[in-house]
């Protein structure tokens, strides 16, 4: 495509992520008119509509843009670090290191509080991630593709067998549990946005500044380092990039499913195989497929609310087999 092109295809996909961020702060569960949300973001007051709009919309809002871009950039990196169209961040252990973190908080340090076991879940990220890859990058040929999702299966499954046990020996953990791992936006507070907006901000950049490697990369090991690509560097800032960027997102609003699987091939449906290209479209399609699912979520079960990681899945599943079948996915 021509970059003119490409760059027509940011700007609509910029425009359609601002038309989703204003509907998601004027829709919701609790209706509210259209004048007091207006009246709510330019006087802001201590109204009801206020409050709905400042404490629970606007935040709520921020996260997504916040957490999809990071998802769709996680995804679109780990494809290209491991060569594998049907990767997404939990091939290395993110999601089950999360889990772990959150289940250590709740049961050894009794933290019940949302804000409180963030933390524990990034560390618990951070941690499974880096023994995934310490383990994967063992032997002469250093991290390859098949040793990383080897590694990251092995110890997934045995960081998940240990989440359980502590699950089923303590109710008070599973119940806390079970909220925070369906995946929601519900939860946010503003609180929460400026102590996780910088783990997201340094993964993007450093995701971005990956972009020359891993095109080269996705031409295979042996010929990236041919052609004098530090091949064992690139991989590192790709693997500490993607537990940067799905680490935090996971910690902050759970496990959110098939947005780090499915926007990196839109993505490159849409902009080719140029990492330089693939980026910029799923760091946009990302939280403009969350936000929208977030806010279907809020309106198909009025007066309840369906959590956004189960509108991704019931999205993101036809869409991925309808890339399976047309044979889009491919080896990368």
């Amino acid at each position: 495509m021509p970059k003119r092109g490409l760059i027509s295809g940011l700007v609509v996909l910029g425009v359609s992520v601002a038309a989703v961020s204003v509907l998601s702060v004027g829709i919701g569960s609790r209706f509210i008119p259209p004048a007091d949300v207006i009246g709510a973001l330019i006087t802001p007051g201590t109204g009801f509509a206020d409050n709905v709009v400042w404490e629970l919309r606007i935040p709520r809002t921020a996260a997504g843009l916040l957490v999809g871009a990071a998802l769709g950039l996680a995804g679109a990196v780990m494809q290209g670090l491991t060569r594998n169209p049907i990767a997404d961040p939990g091939i290395l252990g993110v999601h089950a290191g999360a889990a772990f973190g959150v289940v250590a908080a709740v049961y050894g340090f009794g933290l019940t509080h949302f804000h409180a076991y963030v933390l524990f879940a990034f560390a618990g990220a951070a941690l499974v991630s880096g023994a995934v890859w310490l383990i994967g990058s063992r032997g002469r040929d250093g991290a390859g593709p098949v040793r990383l999702a080897l590694a990251g299966a092995a110890v997934s499954a045995f960081v998940g067998s240990a989440t359980s046990l502590v699950l089923f020996a303590d109710s008070t953990a599973f119940d806390e549990f079970r909220f925070w791992s369906v995946g929601s936006l519900a939860a946010v507070k503003g609180g929460l946005l400026p102590a996780v907006a910088p783990f997201l901000l340094a993964g993007a950049l450093l995701a971005f500044g990956l972009t020359r490697g891993l095109n080269m990369l996705a031409m295979g090991g042996d010929l990236a380092r041919s052609l004098g690509q530090r091949v064992g560097l690139v991989r590192a800032g790709a693997a500490l990039a993607v537990v940067l960027l799905s680490g935090t997102a996971v910690a902050a609003v759970g496990p959110i499913g098939f947005i780090g699987l499915t926007v990196p091939h839109v993505a490159r449906a849409l902009a080719g195989p140029d990492y330089r290209w693939v980026l910029p479209y799923s760091a946009l399609l990302g939280p403009l497929v969350l936000l929208a699912a977030d806010l279907a979520g809020r309106v198909v079960a009025i007066p309840s609310e369906v959590q956004a990681g189960a509108i991704t899945a019931a999205i993101g599943a036809p869409i991925f087999i309808w890339f399976v079948r047309r044979r889009a996915v491919h080896a990368l």
